[in-house]
C-alpha cells in the first residue's frame, strides 16, 4: 500500500496508523519511509529506523530506504556476490554512470519496497504480510510508481530489464497493490489530491483506492449557536469578548473545512474518510493508537 499526498498533509502518520491497524489484526507489517526522512522514529520514540528492519510495535516493523544501500543490495542480488558488488559500487566510473541516470534512485527505492513485499525475499531479511510505503509527495510518487516501467522501456534487455518489468507488474496489479492519498481539508491540499488522481488514472493505468483527509477540526458550533455568539459580540468582560472571538473562528475553521471535504467528495473518484485534529503539539504512541483505531473503524 502506498500512502501519498501533498508534502505536509501527514502521510507518515496516516502510513503509520495503518500499520497498527494492520498488526493489530495479526499481520506481520512493515512501514518503508523513503528519501531518508526517518519521521518514524519521532512517533515511535526511538532514535532512528534505518536501512534494516526495526520492531516499532508488536509486529510492526519500520525501514527508512537508504537509495545507496538499496543500490549495492541490487547489485549484490544481480552478481550474485557481496564482494563483486562492493567493487563495483564503489567505483568512480560507476558511480558517475548511475548518478547521470535520470530516475535510478526511484527504481533501486521502489524495488526495495517490491523486496519487502515478497513472500521470498531477494535480501536478507523477515517476511511480512503486508508493507505500507511511506511515499514522496504526489509529484515524485508518481515518478517512483513509473520509474520501472522507464527503465524496461530503455534497457530492451538483460537483467534490469527483468527486473523492471517484475517490479512493474506487481505494482500495477490492483490484486497486489493499493494506493492511498492523505490530505488536509485545505484548498491546495484537495486541488493536489484529485488532480493526482486524475494524472495516476491518465498516465499509469492506476487507481486510487481510498482518500485520507488528516486532521479535521471538531464542528463545536451549530449555525444557530454562532448566530447566538455574533449577537453577544461587544458584551462582556475583555476575557468573554475574546472567549467569543475564539469560539467563532473555531467555527469559521470548521465550516471552511467541511466546504473543503464536500468539494473533494463531488471531485474525487475514491472514498473519501477523515481523521480528527489532535490537539497536541507532537504525536506520540498514544495518539497515533488512537488514529489508527479510527482509521481501522472507517476504512
Amino acid at each position: 500500500m502506498l500512502v501519498t499526498g501533498k508534502g505536509g498533509v501527514g502521510k507518515t502518520t496516516v502510513a503509520a496508523a495503518l500499520g497498527l491497524a494492520a498488526a493489530r489484526r495479526g499481520k506481520r507489517a512493515v512501514v518503508c519511509e523513503v528519501a531518508e526522512q526517518e519521521r518514524l522514529a519521532a512517533l515511535f520514540g526511538v532514535r532512528e529506523v534505518g536501512h534494516q528492519e526495526l520492531e516499532l510495535a508488536p509486529g510492526l516493523f519500520g525501514v527508512s530506504v537508504e537509495p545507496r544501500q538499496a543500490q549495492e543490495e541490487w547489485l549484490r542480488y544481480q552478481l550474485k556476490s557481496g564482494t563483486l558488488a562492493g567493487v563495483l559500487g564503489g567505483s568512480r566510473i560507476f558511480q558517475y554512470l548511475t548518478a547521470a541516470a535520470p530516475g535510478l534512485s526511484e527504481l533501486v527505492t521502489i524495488g526495495k519496497v517490491w523486496d519487502l513485499a515478497q513472500l521470498e525475499r531477494r535480501t536478507e531479511g523477515s517476511v511480512f504480510d503486508v508493507a505500507i510505503v511511506d511515499a514522496p509527495a504526489t509529484g515524485h510518487g508518481l515518478a517512483m510508481l513509473r520509474a520501472p516501467r522507464t527503465y524496461a522501456s530503455v534497457a530492451r534487455v538483460g537483467p534490469i530489464r527483468r527486473q523492471a518489468m517484475i517490479i512493474d507488474s506487481f505494482v500495477h496489479d490492483p490484486s497486489s497493490t493499493g494506493v492511498l492519498v492523505a490530505a488536509l481539508p485545505e484548498e491546495m491540499p484537495v486541488n493536489e489530491t484529485v488532480e493526482f488522481e486524475r494524472r495516476l488514472r491518465d498516465e499509469l493505468g492506476m487507481s486510487v483506492d481510498a482518500i485520507v483527509v488528516n486532521a479535521v477540526y471538531p464542528e463545536r458550533f451549530r449555525s444557530e449557536d454562532a448566530r447566538m455568539l455574533r449577537s453577544r459580540d461587544g458584551r462582556g468582560s475583555k476575557e468573554a469578548r475574546a472567549a467569543l472571538r475564539a469560539a467563532l473562528s473555531e467555527h469559521r475553521r470548521a465550516r471552511a473545512e467541511r466546504a473543503q471535504l464536500r468539494r473533494l467528495r463531488r471531485s474525487a473518484r475514491a472514498p473519501v474518510t477523515t481523521l480528527p485534529y489532535m490537539f497536541e503539539p507532537d504525536l506520540g504512541p498514544v495518539e497515533l493508537e488512537r488514529l489508527s483505531r479510527e482509521l481501522e473503524r472507517k476504512l
